[in-house]
């Protein structure tokens, strides 16, 4: 997975009034859970903000990465857990930040590409793609940057799903049923598809 840097400082105060104060400032609200547990048993967040320009490298990506939080000189690697945007201008509101290491399984979702000219597409079809990305859990430092498929063999009317992938060290967290690709028929399939079949009957 590819790494980036970002600068944060600990939040003095936390709440709706001090987070609207920091958006004002150009500083993102954030949170990062780590391997400390509350007395619920759940992890505990540590309050941090980030300037705005530093997390839109992450954020506004198609690539998934890993982040190199400086928090006042504390350096911590996670990576995005859960994004807040405003609901009309899409601004980023808030940011939860989930911490790694080398050895702790992660579940993230990677970006899927379809290698290959599908023998369906050759047919005449038209290949969809219907998901972007698949979950899967291992060590951050096992996860690729992307998910190569190959669809050359893909017949037209025919899917792949998640259910027949597999991934050297990765476990795939994205349910089996879930369609990856799948190429469809096109009106210029179904009428070379009709006179194959009038020139058989002929």
């Amino acid at each position: 997975m590819k790494e980036i840097s970002v600068k944060g400082q600990k939040r003095a105060a936390t709440g709706k009034k001090a987070s609207k104060q920091l958006r004002k400032e150009g500083m993102v609200p954030c949170n990062i859970y780590g391997e400390k547990k509350g007395e619920n048993g759940l992890p505990e967040a540590f309050a941090f903000c980030a300037p705005f320009t530093e997390l839109r490298k992450a954020v506004y990506s198609p690539d998934v990465y890993v982040v190199n939080l400086d928090i006042d000189g504390d350096v911590r690697k996670a990576v995005i857990k859960e994004l807040q945007f405003h609901p009309t201008t899409d601004a980023l509101m808030h940011a939860d930040f989930y911490e790694v290491n080398e050895t702790k399984p992660i579940t993230i979702g990677i970006p899927v590409k379809l290698n290959g000219l599908a023998q369906g597409v050759r047919d005449g079809g038209k290949l969809n793609l219907s998901i972007r990305k698949i979950n899967v859990t291992a060590p951050y430092k096992q996860i690729p940057e992307i998910l190569n498929i190959d669809v050359t063999d893909l017949q037209l009317g025919k899917a792949i799903k998640v259910g027949a992938l597999s991934f050297e060290g990765l476990e795939i967290a994205t349910s089996p049923e879930v369609v990856v690709c799948s190429v469809k028929a096109t009106r210029a399939s179904r009428s070379a598809a009709a006179a194959a079949e009038s020139e058989e009957q002929a």
